[in-house]
């Protein structure tokens, strides 16, 4: 099962295509409303004026490379929040498998069930075939406007890629401010 999964990831990520997600930079970002991993409902509109959002997509919750990714975020949340932002993990699993991926990792951020797949196809993030997300991160602004894509995401280096381009995202703000 593991190698057939692995094939299938692999086959999805090289016929993907990534043009649509990438014409969202610079643009508001689809709003949505989900459960999280205790069944609670999350509004990203609940965001806005909040800082930077981060909406790290993944295939399967419980995966290895999914749990690298995660507890990465985990292990780095102190630095990102200290930058000013929140994290969101966004996979196809339903509630209840977010739920135990969240507890058995420790998790210390909301993990979004997208069962459905309505918020993974409003990012393009889609898998062709299968209803998984592709490994693909986004930050959004406090206005909600994505500022920032990552394709081909590794996931034991994500988080770190995230701090460092929140950091510079706040630079850029705070230049384009000070000329104002």
């Amino acid at each position: 099962m593991k190698v057939l999964f692995q094939f299938v990831m692999a086959l999805a990520m090289t016929f993907g295509s990534m043009a649509f997600a990438d014409g969202l930079v610079g643009k508001s970002g689809p709003t949505f409303v989900a459960k999280n991993q205790d069944g609670k409902e999350f509004k990203l509109e609940s965001r806005k004026g909040k800082g930077y959002t981060v909406l790290f997509f993944y295939p399967k919750a419980g995966t290895p490379g999914c749990t690298k990714q995660a507890c990465a975020f985990r292990d780095s949340i102190k630095v990102i929040r200290n930058e000013g932002a929140e994290v969101y993990g966004i996979s196809a699993d339903n509630v209840d498998d977010q739920k135990k991926f969240h507890d058995q990792h420790k998790m210390t951020f909301d993990l979004i069930s997208d069962s459905d797949g309505k918020i993974i196809k409003a990012y393009d993030v889609k898998m062709p075939v299968v209803s998984m997300a592709k490994r693909q991160t986004f930050i959004l602004d406090g206005d909600l406007a994505v500022r920032k894509h990552f394709e081909n995401v590794d996931p034991a280096l994500d988080a770190k890629n995230v701090a460092a381009a929140i950091a510079d995202l706040k630079k850029e703000d705070a230049a384009k401010t000070a000329k104002k």
